[in-house]
């Protein structure tokens, strides 16, 4: 063979594994495993077990939003970043990779957002120890809560899937 054509073909071969590697990516972080909900919602689709780990985080946030608000209402600044804390980045750090791969990039987005969010209501209340600062940060960040809620549905995946 010409050293030509081993050329090419080593060209075609490196292109074609490039292509893989971006169809893998697009499935895998981009896309996630989706389906579409009869309401119109992205349906992510998830072993059993990986659905309670994401509706077990949501009701956490849920517990601890309820917590921050009792907090704020007392004006206790200290307890509402107590609270928020363990709500930041550190808990996004706990979710299992091969789950991760299944959620849709724009969901991780907002997710990681979510997180985020808690780590500086959790900052700002205790460097200002404003209680009125925080219910506002945290009215913000329930806009994002309302708005994965309205584009995603969590489900099981059907047996035929898995």
């Amino acid at each position: 063979m010409t050293t030509k054509k081993s050329v090419t073909i080593y060209w075609a071969i490196i292109g074609l594994l490039l292509l893989t590697i971006a169809g893998l990516v697009l499935k895998f972080v981009v896309l996630g495993r989706t389906g579409t909900a009869a309401d119109g919602r992205v349906t992510i689709l998830l072993e059993p077990s990986e659905r309670a780990v994401v509706l077990n985080e949501m009701r956490q946030f849920l517990a601890g939003i309820q917590g921050m608000l009792e907090a704020a209402e007392r004006g206790d600044a200290a307890a509402i970043a107590k609270i928020a804390r363990p709500l930041g980045m550190a808990a996004a750090h706990n979710v299992p990779a091969g789950l991760a791969a299944k959620l849709p990039l724009e969901f991780k987005t907002l997710g990681h957002s979510v997180h985020g969010d808690f780590d500086r209501i959790a900052m700002d209340a205790e460097a200002m120890n404003d209680a009125r600062l925080s219910l506002r940060q945290l009215g913000e960040t329930m806009k994002k809560c309302v708005a994965c809620h309205a584009t995603y549905q969590i489900a099981a995946m059907p047996v035929a899937v898995r």
